[in-house]
């Protein structure tokens, strides 16, 4: 079968999928997880076009501070300008391509190293050794280019095209769900940097759904949120979620904002921010991924936490993150297994389990059919009529 054969199969799958009503949710098909055609549309439909979240503000406090990472082959520099805003700016120099920074730190200004080019935290070359010997060469009308960015919440999203609208208001009704929590006020903790080999879907859609967590996790979350009191709120344009209730005799999670009501102190708040961004919402803490895929099978993750407490003591960090990083041993290991089984060509559509368990992918498979479908179906066109 030819891509343009096997892509037209794709696309006339989930034409049926969009028409399908929720209590007829359906697993998107195998090759949305498995096609290098399918993902070259996700990278240009969706993490070239969305807002992609790259990690908290916090995490940059003062002007010069700094973090890279990349979003689908582009090199960033994520950096607190002497305006006291979050720039996102290209990481490769403008003279012949070298990548300009690594990793994270302060710097008063960037300098390439292949040649010395050095840019200001806002992008502009403010030197170029030799150039003033080249004749129609301008300093001051070089920079690096910036792209569109936004915080909500406290965290950093980018969108590569700049043609996004404005985040916010499409997370009005999650705010409102959130908003007595007080995230914006918990304090950054630790971030990591992780590749897992799974399809970054997979990896969205087992942080959110309540499914596993009494099977693939009973001897860390069950106790603590069983499966069975998972319940699904309404999503929106821009997220989903669901509320992963406490067993009436678990202890109360502390120290915590007053407006809390004492319903919203017994659960933990899971979220995603489409497409990619997953969140963990506690009392006392909050726990995130970001997402970036480098491939069909291997997803880059920023895992990071945050907490209400300003100065938790070293230990209560400490457990925590070996905590949940026991858990994400567990979905490794699952994540693993799925993409082995992916590839086998006996697999067919299966049925989610009830909304509140898998409803939440029953949201993202809709989104992203509402983000990739058109573009399949005019592809699809031109290649036929060509």
């Amino acid at each position: 079968m030819q891509k343009s054969d096997k892509i037209y199969v794709l696309r006339n799958a989930l034409s049926e999928l969009s028409t399908c009503n929720a209590d007829e949710a359906i697993t998107l098909p195998s090759d949305c997880y498995t096609s290098e055609e399918f993902f070259e549309f996700e990278r240009e439909e969706i993490f070239r076009k969305e807002w992609i979240c790259l990690g908290r503000a916090e995490e940059i406090p003062v002007a010069g501070d700094y973090f890279t990472t990349e979003l689908i082959d582009e090199p960033l520099i994520i950096v607190r300008g002497t305006d006291d805003k979050v720039h996102v700016l290209s990481n490769v120099c403008r003279h012949r391509s070298s990548v300009i920074v690594e990793g994270e730190g302060n710097a008063k200004n960037f300098v390439c190293p292949y040649h010395a080019w050095t840019y200001a935290t806002d992008g502009q070359l403010l030197r170029a050794p030799y150039m003033e010997l080249i004749k129609n060469f301008k300093v001051k009308e070089c920079r690096l280019p910036s792209f569109a960015t936004e915080l909500w919440q406290g965290f950093i999203y980018v969108n590569l095209d700049g043609k996004a609208k404005p985040l916010a208001p499409r997370l009005k009704k999650l705010e409102l769900l959130i908003k007595n929590y007080h995230m914006v006020q918990m304090v950054h903790q630790f971030r990591e940097e992780q590749v897992w080999s799974t399809n970054w879907k997979c990896l969205v859609e087992n942080f959110m759904e309540g499914y596993h967590l009494s099977f693939t996790h009973y001897k860390t979350l069950h106790d603590v949120t069983p499966t069975r009191l998972c319940k699904k709120y309404p999503g929106g344009k821009g997220y989903t979620g669901y509320e992963s209730h406490y067993p009436p005799k678990w202890p109360p999670r502390t120290p915590h904002h007053p407006d809390l009501t004492d319903h919203e102190q017994r659960y933990t708040m899971m979220f995603c921010v489409y497409p990619s961004h997953v969140v963990a919402l506690t009392p006392d803490i909050v726990n995130y991924m970001c997402m970036r895929p480098l491939g069909v099978d291997d997803v880059h993750a920023t895992w990071g936490l945050a907490t209400f407490d300003p100065n938790p003591k070293p230990k209560i960090v400490s457990d925590l993150h070996g905590w949940i990083a026991d858990v994400m041993v567990e979905d490794k290991a699952r994540l693993q297994s799925i993409r082995r089984g992916m590839r086998s060509r006996s697999i067919t559509g299966s049925p989610l389990a009830p909304p509140d368990f898998e409803g939440t992918i029953w949201d993202i498979n809709r989104y992203l059919v509402e983000k990739i479908l058109p573009k399949m179906v005019t592809k699809n066109r031109i290649e036929r009529a060509s």
